[in-house]
């Protein structure tokens, strides 16, 4: 057989590529072949029908939490990233210097689903509940941090720190950690991403100072202490010059950081996010993020156009981890990733991190997941709804 899998009569949306068509995708070798009109199904071994569904490159979520088993967030990555449409993951900081490599060994190296990584300062990373990572500023070793990035600058994308205070950073520390991040950051030659809220500052200003082009800004839309509104409600002098000069400002939904009355206001003043995530972990998985979809389900409800929505969580996140043309597209010659979405009808609820309901009337729904050119069937279901 000429193919693999061709995927047929449905419209694909591949905003890397500027496509929003009725186009035939063909697979080869985990690599896509060729995108034509209409590609014979007797040149493939096996044949998946789309007609009337959307075709988009397998997601990219820049945020989530997947070191299960050790990280008090981690979650398995197949059934709840993969299964559910993205095929490239971020973890962002579960795992720190000294917990790293078992990271690696015991979860990225074994999963399905493709999993990238931003190490956090802390080299202890996000353990436990009870106990904040950067409680004790020692934590924030940039000599460790610097040198398990040199052992896997392959998956190592960056250095990520959390900045809450008390139930992250003791005072003790104050915002010793964001300086550190920077440092480490600057050493290795990458960027940083920083979880802003209720930090030990005066406000969002001090933290975008230190925040250059390729840096990411998490949780862009929560509604605690260091926020990109000031208190008059318009998006702040600081967040403008820090967009002007290439901060990516990431969604970073989570368990509490994501406010409809934030975004809605931030959009109507023209600020989206240049990216959207998930912050998927354990405690928001049964709610109120359940997976990136539902994010960017919210974001459709807002306004935003599909083909918009689709390029925050395809082509924009793959240049931001610099993997243009390998993922977060279907050209010839990319990674054979994709995923068929319905468009459903309905009624359908969406909640944000206070509890805040809207009411959409249509919502995307993966219902086909493809990886490395096979479509992904899924191994294992783990119920998160007990924890």
């Amino acid at each position: 057989m000429k193919y693999d899998l061709i995927i047929k009569y449905g419209t694909l949306i591949d905003p890397a590529q500027g496509l929003h068509a009725k186009k035939d995708i063909a697979f080869k070798d985990g690599c896509v072949s060729t995108v034509n009109d209409d590609i014979p199904s007797s040149e493939a071994r096996d044949v998946v029908n789309a007609d009337g569904c959307y075709v988009t490159p397998g997601l990219i979520d820049l945020h989530v939490h997947v070191f299960h088993g050790v990280s008090h967030f981690g979650i398995e990555p197949d059934p709840t990233c993969l299964a559910r449409g993205a095929t490239t993951v971020v973890d962002a900081g579960s795992a720190g210097a000294d917990t790293f490599p078992g990271f690696r060994k015991y979860v990225i190296d074994v999963s399905d689903t493709r999993i990238l990584a931003q190490l956090n300062i802390s080299s202890q990373g996000m353990l436990t509940r009870e106990i904040g990572e950067l409680e004790n500023p020692d934590y924030a070793d940039v000599d460790k941090a610097c040198r398990m990035i040199e052992q896997h600058r392959d998956i190592i994308l960056g250095v990520k720190v959390r900045l809450t205070r008390n139930s992250i950073v003791g005072e003790r520390a104050g915002m010793q950690p964001l300086h550190k991040a920077r440092e480490a950051a600057d050493a290795a030659g990458l960027p940083m991403m920083v979880h802003p809220q209720d930090a030990w500052c005066e406000s969002i200003d001090d933290i975008l100072a230190v925040m250059g082009k390729r840096d990411i800004l998490t949780h862009c839309f929560h509604d605690m202490a260091c926020g990109i509104l000031d208190k008059n409600g318009k998006i702040r002098d600081s967040v403008h010059a820090a967009i002007e000069r290439g901060v990516i400002f990431d969604v970073g939904h989570g368990a509490g950081s994501f406010s409809w009355d934030v975004v809605e206001k931030a959009m109507a003043q023209g600020v989206e996010p240049t990216s959207i995530s998930s912050d998927l972990h354990v405690y928001n998985i049964n709610g109120p993020v359940y997976d990136l979809v539902n994010v960017v389900n919210k974001f459709l409800y807002l306004g935003m156009s599909l083909d918009d929505a689709l390029a925050k969580v395809t082509s924009v996140p793959a240049d931001t981890i610099l993997m243009p043309g390998q993922v977060g597209t279907l050209a010839t010659g990319a990674w054979g990733d994709a995923v068929i979405f319905e468009m459903r009808e309905g009624e359908f609820q969406l909640v944000d991190a206070r509890g805040k309901a809207k009411i959409c009337r249509q919502k995307l729904e993966p219902i086909v997941v493809i990886k490395g050119g096979k479509v992904y069937r899924q191994k294992h279901i783990t119920n998160y709804s007990k924890i």
